[in-house]
Parts: C-alpha cells; sequence; structure tokens
C-alpha cells in the first residue's frame, strides 16, 4: 500500500484545510462585526445629538436587541432559501439526467475542458463519470452550481451564529454607559474598547485567510473609526439644526 504521509511527498509542512467551520466564517465576521460597528456609530450618533448616559444607554440596548433579532431572522431566510432554491436545481438535473443525458454528457465534457482537462482524456473522464448517476449528479452540482454536500450551511446555525455574536459586538458599545454619566467618556471608552476588539478581530480571522494580522486589523478598525466619526458629526449636525 503506498504512503499516503503528506511529509513522504514534501518537506514542506503539512496544513489542514478549516474543514466544516469554513462555511459559517462569513457568518460569524458579519455578525460580531456588524454588531461592533453599528452599535457603535449609533452610540456615536446620539451622543453627538445630545442625548444623555441613560437615554444612549436605552438607545443602544434597543439597537442591540432589534439588530441581532434582524440578523438572525434574514440570516435564517437567506440560507434557508438559497438551500431550497440548490434543491431545486438538483432536482431539476436530476430530472435533465433522465431524459437529456446525451445533452448533459457534453455540458460536463465542455465544463471539463474549461478546467483544463486534456482534449485527449475528456471521453474517458465522462464516461467514467457517466458510469453512476451518483457521481454525475455530484460532479454536476459541484461544477454547475458549487453545491457540495460537507460545504451546506444549515439555515438555524446560521441564524444563532449571527445573531448571538451581533450581540456580543454590540457590548463595547453598551458597557461603558451602564457606569458613565459623562456621556463623552461613555463613547471614548466605547471607541477604545469596540477599536481593540475590531482589530482583534480582524487579525484574528487571519488565522483562516493566511493574510496578514497587522493589515487585517489596521483595516477593520479604520472601517469603524472612519464610521464613527461620521456618525458622530451627523448627530452633531442634527443637533445644531433641530435644537
Amino acid at each position: 500500500m503506498p504512503d499516503l504521509d503528506p511529509a513522504h511527498f514534501s518537506a514542506a509542512p503539512y496544513q489542514d484545510h478549516i474543514g466544516p467551520r469554513r462555511q459559517y466564517m462569513r457568518d460569524v465576521i458579519l455578525g460580531v462585526n456588524d454588531g461592533l460597528v453599528s452599535i457603535f456609530l449609533l452610540v456615536a450618533g446620539v451622543v453627538g445629538g445630545g442625548l444623555d448616559a441613560e437615554q444612549v444607554l436605552l438607545t443602544a440596548v434597543a439597537g442591540a436587541i432589534a439588530g441581532a433579532i434582524s440578523m438572525a431572522a434574514g440570516e435564517y431566510i437567506a440560507t434557508k432559501s438559497q438551500e431550497e432554491v440548490f434543491a431545486a436545481e438538483m432536482q431539476l438535473e436530476a430530472e435533465h439526467l433522465r431524459d437529456h443525458r446525451d445533452y448533459e454528457r457534453a455540458e460536463l465534457r465542455e465544463m471539463f475542458g474549461d478546467l483544463g482537462v486534456p482534449e485527449a482524456r475528456l471521453d474517458d473522464l465522462v464516461d467514467i463519470i457517466d458510469s453512476s448517476d451518483e457521481a454525475m449528479m455530484g460532479v454536476m452540482g459541484a461544477i454547475e452550481f458549487g453545491v457540495v454536500d460537507t460545504e451546506k450551511r444549515n439555515p438555524w446555525l446560521a441564524a444563532i451564529a449571527s445573531g448571538f455574536l451581533f450581540l456580543a459586538g454590540s457590548l463595547p458599545s453598551i458597557i461603558p454607559f451602564i457606569f458613565v454619566d459623562d456621556t463623552g467618556l461613555g463613547l471614548a471608552i466605547a471607541g477604545i474598547l469596540s477599536g481593540i476588539v475590531l482589530f482583534v478581530v480582524g487579525a484574528a480571522k487571519t488565522a483562516f485567510t493566511r493574510t496578514n494580522p497587522l493589515i487585517s486589523g489596521l483595516e477593520n478598525l479604520s472601517i469603524g473609526l472612519v464610521g464613527g466619526l461620521l456618525s458622530y458629526t451627523i448627530g452633531r449636525i442634527f443637533d445644531a439644526a433641530v435644537f
């Protein structure tokens, strides 16, 4: 039996893929980042608008709860709808394989050709795959629609991840106003805490994206900083114009 140890083939260390966590990375990053940025922007806006600490706290808590529910509900519906579309496409693909096999073979041949399979090997490859309906469905689903069973997302898991992480991301902007009456000080603390977490989240995701943690962290931080300054400025303008 051949030695399948990756070290047998290369001196470079073997790195495992992310695996089944990969399809939920979007929910994790979107949930926590949205909570961090949107609630900090909300707090900065209402502080700029002249609200007192108790009003800012109420606004932030209400915004966090509403945002978490909205994120969870939206992610559930979006993920469920996407999975239903994929299921419908695969059902249609099964009908195509039953009623239009030659067309599907020609389509598969063309797709493998586009992927770089040598012309002389295309017919053999298509014949091998076409020997099994299950193989045809799996390959056509993966190449034509990007549908792979291991990459499918559970709507409930996506919703829970998005909703709870949104709440977690909102905490740095909420907690200071529980203890501080001065809204300027509360906003400064919220900004520092949110900035630290934004940087950490941006840097931490590079464990999966394999990019530069410093650049990723600063990119995440800059988004919150620019957004906070803009939101606070709009709040100040509104306060001056209306009151």
